[in-house]
């Protein structure tokens, strides 16, 4: 289970409102208590895609590495990442599937005429070939 703080899912909707039509993307951190991840803060990050960003999305590493950097000086951990889907539902696309870190959930919001709509978390298996529904509360 992924519990967002509200001081995070806010971040998260600000975020992904004001990137609309474009994807947006950011990572999530905060803390392990057994099955449940706590995220305390939503970091943004820039979406550094050199083509349409409309349906897709990267992190600059330097960026992630600097945010994750950040977040441990806190004592916080990385616990996964989110995105925008614009004008569409809140899935895990094939390319979301290709290109993601398979060890952490992720949270994909959907936007819809520049407004949330709504959201849903997935796991994806280290095979990266399936991305099972996690179970998300914000």
């Amino acid at each position: 289970m992924i519990q967002v703080s509200p001081t995070a899912w806010s971040a998260m909707l600000a975020h992904a409102e004001s990137h609309y039509p474009n994807e947006c993307c950011g990572i999530l951190v905060g803390s392990l208590d057994g099955d449940r991840r706590r995220v305390a803060e939503a970091i943004p990050m820039r979406n550094a895609y050199q083509g349409a960003q409309e349906d897709r999305f990267e992190m600059d590493p330097d960026e992630l590495r600097a945010a994750d950097e950040a977040a441990r000086a806190k004592g916080l951990e990385f616990l996964g990442t989110f995105h925008s889907h614009p004008d569409c539902d809140a899935y895990f696309s094939k390319t979301d599937l290709a290109n993601c870190v398979p060890w952490v959930p992720h949270i994909v919001m959907s936007v819809k005429s520049g407004k949330f709509d709504h959201a849903n978390a997935f796991q994806p298996n280290l095979d990266q070939t399936e991305a099972a529904k996690e179970e998300l509360s914000y």
